[in-house]
């Protein structure tokens, strides 16, 4: 699934694609249920002609601020954008095709059909759903610490929580958590200042080398993660414990081990990351 740092290299790259001041000149929907908030053809009719003023990024949505409507567009596991011509041919997992007045096109493609495209009037109340953004301003040591003393969870579903922090995932909550030496189980409540502090720091340092390494890709099919110039990302060769099981710790070189939290595959270094007894 793109993280923030993948999500934010596709809004870096439509950006510099030009496509801010385009016309949205026809929408074409060729698998109606992509659209969340409506049915495809008031979808269509509404986006029609709209002009893209803006495209940026909340958590894992891309913003689209349009004439009179915001677009949210949630990649989910497999979603992925191109800019084509309007004649190029409709691919198998193709999905919503927008056409410029330029007689340029982006094309939104996912094979998983996980993702989602919704239109609003007013997203402010859509938006406030979401947790802090960690690569902002706003997520300060304080902001975090009050955060995690407010709940009591095992920190690794605390952090993959979207109303707590947006825009972290498996990947990146692995690899904040091993950086910060905590275990995956530990208690949010049991964290001493200083481990909250390191964990500040690991979130922001992990995200922040993701962007600058393009994301993530985990593989080479067309399921896995692809720009919107069609690059794969960078970062898979700089993880340290994700999908790392059986190798060595970078850090103290015992085995990297795999299990399961919060129904999702997680990975830790068993001596670097000990448990002790706080568990959530």
């Amino acid at each position: 699934m793109p993280e923030l740092p993948e999500v934010e290299t596709i809004v870096r790259e439509l950006n510099e694609a030009l496509i801010i001041g385009k016309k949205i000149e026809k929408c074409h929907v060729y698998w109606h249920k992509i659209i969340d908030t409506s049915d495809a053809e008031e979808f269509t009719q509404k986006i029609e002609h709209q002009i893209i003023k803006k495209i940026e990024r909340r958590g894992k949505y891309l913003v689209f601020t349009l004439s009179h409507y915001t677009l949210l567009v949630h990649l989910r596991m497999t979603g992925k954008f191109e800019i084509i011509s309007p004649k190029a041919p409709v691919k198998k997992h193709e999905h919503v095709r927008l056409i410029f007045s330029d007689l340029t096109a982006l094309r939104y493609e996912d094979t998983r059909k996980f993702g989602r495209w919704s239109l609003f009037e007013d997203a402010t109340e859509k938006m406030s759903q979401l947790g802090l953004e960690p690569l902002s301003s706003s997520f300060t040591l304080g902001a975090l610490e009050a955060l995690l003393t407010k709940h009591s969870a095992q920190i690794k579903p605390f952090l993959l929580n979207q109303k707590h922090i947006a825009g972290l995932g498996n990947i990146y909550v692995d690899e904040a958590l091993w950086e910060a030496k905590l275990h995956p189980q530990r208690s949010t409540q049991s964290l001493k200042k200083s481990e909250i502090k390191e964990l500040h720091h690991a979130i922001q340092k992990v995200l922040q080398v993701g962007v600058k390494n393009l994301g993530t890709s985990l593989g080479t099919g067309q399921a896995n993660y692809y720009s919107v110039s069609g690059r794969r990302g960078g970062h898979q060769h700089h993880l340290n414990v994700f999908r790392q099981n059986g190798r060595k710790c970078p850090r103290c070189q015992s085995v990297i081990v795999k299990t399961v939290v919060a129904q999702r595959g997680t990975h830790f270094c068993p001596t670097c990351q000990q448990i002790g007894s706080s568990y959530g």
